[in-house]
């Protein structure tokens, strides 16, 4: 088993350690962003987003989806602020929302890669 064969709670390492972790409510935003990030759909969509800017049309195509199931996981992604959106006349232009989403993705790409060595 990998568990500790005795009770050993180190209390001064366990009261450091609370107070660095984050707010209950900065926890439950973290644990939504991977719950999004843990669909395929919507990694191919963001991989997608992760050097150039497309708008729907673009991303039914490289995802290999419909417009309309591209842009129900857009609506998520917004609500998360993975992603963003910008008009440009009678089209709308989505992007990774900062650099922030851009380093997550793309560590979390190099981790695998790393991995797969």
């Amino acid at each position: 088993m990998d568990i500790c064969s005795e009770k050993c709670i180190n209390p001064e390492l366990v009261e450091k350690t609370a107070k660095q972790m984050p707010a209950p409510d900065t926890i439950f935003g973290l644990a939504e962003t991977f719950k999004a990030l843990s669909d395929a759909s919507r990694v191919k969509i963001v991989t997608a987003l992760l050097h150039h800017e497309h708008c729907v049309c673009d991303l039914s195509a490289l995802c290999g989806q419909s417009e309309s199931a591209v842009s129900h996981q857009l609506r998520l992604l917004r609500a998360l602020r993975i992603v963003k959106n910008r008009r440009q006349g009678k089209r709308v232009y989505y992007s990774l929302d900062d650099d922030h989403v851009r380093t997550l993705i793309q560590m979390t790409l190099d981790h695998i890669t790393y991995q797969q060595i």
